[in-house]
C-alpha cells in the first residue's frame, strides 16, 4: 500500500483529536488551500485509512454505568459457527467491541449496561443463548485509567510512514 506522507499524517493526527473541525480550519493549520485539504481527506477516505467520523459519548453521562469485558470460549470452531456468532454479536447494541482472539479464550467483548440488573438481563437473554458458546466470564471496570482512540502517526526516519 502507498505510504502516508507528512501532510497526510498531520491531517490524520488533527482529525483524530478534532473530528468536527471545519475544512477551512484544518487547511489553516496545515497551511494548504481548503480545496487541497478537502481532496486529501477524500482520498484518505477512499483508501480506507479514514474509516468514519464519530462523536464519542461518555457512557456514564448517558446512564451506562456498567462497562464489562467478557471472555467467551467456544465449544465448536466451524466456519459456520464463527460466522453465526459474528452476526449475532453484531446485532447486540450492548456490545461496543468484539475481538476474535488467539490463546485459551476465543472472543473478547466490551459491553455496556445501565446497571447490574441490566447486565444480568443481557447475559441471560442474549449471551447465554448464543449457540456453541462453551463458557464465558465477565470482568467489570472499576475505573478508567486511560481511554484513547487516537493512533499517533509520527514521521519515520526515512520521512514516510512504512507501508500504510
Amino acid at each position: 500500500m502507498k505510504p502516508i506522507d507528512e501532510t497526510n499524517r498531520k491531517i490524520l493526527n488533527i482529525l483524530q483529536e478534532r473530528g468536527s473541525i471545519t475544512n477551512a480550519e484544518l487547511a489553516g493549520i496545515i497551511g494548504l488551500a481548503p480545496a487541497t485539504v478537502f481532496e486529501r481527506v477524500r482520498k484518505l477516505e477512499k483508501r480506507g485509512i479514514i474509516e468514519k467520523t464519530v462523536t464519542l459519548v461518555d457512557p456514564q453521562a448517558v446512564g451506562k454505568s456498567i462497562i464489562a469485558f467478557v471472555f467467551i470460549t467456544m465449544n465448536d470452531y466451524t466456519q459456520q459457527t464463527i460466522q453465526h456468532l459474528s452476526e449475532e454479536i453484531s446485532r447486540m447494541p450492548e456490545v461496543l467491541e468484539c475481538y476474535r482472539l488467539s490463546g485459551d479464550k476465543d472472543y473478547l467483548l466490551k459491553v455496556v449496561a445501565d446497571d447490574i440488573p441490566g447486565y444480568d438481563a443481557f447475559v441471560f437473554n442474549k449471551l447465554a443463548r448464543l449457540q456453541k458458546v462453551g463458557k464465558f466470564s465477565s470482568m467489570f471496570v472499576l475505573s478508567t485509567v486511560k481511554h484513547q482512540t487516537k493512533i499517533e502517526l509520527e514521521e519515520s526516519a526515512s520521512g514516510t510512514a512504512p507501508g500504510t
